[in-house]
């Protein structure tokens, strides 16, 4: 027996974690069932145009989700990398994603989101493919992370980038060496060089 629209798409928002009104299309079934699968209860809408299931369990990483469904081609980066990583107790309000220099600004409103333009081997070096609520995200490793907060200290501030060095080492979510390898990438390995001495 055939599924009905509405049983295809709770399967579809399932296996997607987050459901974007526009994958409806390509299963050729009509968006208004997605409204009244919000009123009787079985989707809601996280976001403008996304919807997740109704028994799902939302993490506190679902606007990281929600940022990545939008923009697929960003990386998590900085505090929102940090955030992901648990090596701060910052919850941004914005979800911070590295972009090519030449890359066209999301126009996206929800959730709030703060691009940080990066290049060459800072942009593409350094990331790890996870899954959020379901959705396949980008994002850069703990010691990438770490260096990439010391180069941008001033946005975010000298003492998040020192938790998240303490963090990361006590926790030995990276080695001494990787952080080396990326500050050379990142071009902070003078500037990283006594905290990291004095962590040993």
């Amino acid at each position: 027996m055939a599924k009905s629209a509405s049983d295809r798409i709770l399967d579809l928002a399932k296996k997607a974690g987050i459901l974007r009104a526009r994958d409806l299309d390509a299963q050729a079934i009509p968006r208004y069932y997605l409204t009244s699968l919000v009123r009787d209860g079985h989707l809601m809408r996280v976001g403008r145009g996304l919807y997740m299931r109704a028994d799902a369990q939302p993490s506190a990483n679902l606007s990281l989700a929600e940022a990545c469904k939008r923009v697929p081609h960003g990386v998590l980066c900085l505090l929102s990398a940090l955030q992901f990583h648990g090596l701060t107790t910052q919850l941004p309000h914005e979800v911070w994603l590295a972009m090519d220099r030449k890359a066209r600004r999301p126009k996206v409103d929800i959730p709030l989101i703060r691009v940080c333009r990066f290049s060459g081997n800072a942009l593409t070096t350094g990331i790890e493919h996870q899954q959020i609520e379901g959705v396949p995200v980008r994002v850069y490793t703990v010691a990438k992370t770490v260096a990439d907060c010391f180069k941008y200290r001033n946005k975010i501030g000298l003492d998040v980038v020192l938790e998240a060095l303490r963090d990361a080492k006590r926790q030995r979510k990276c080695s001494a060496d990787d952080l080396w390898k990326y500050a050379k990438i990142c071009r902070v390995t003078n500037v990283m060089r006594p905290y990291l001495e004095a962590l040993g």
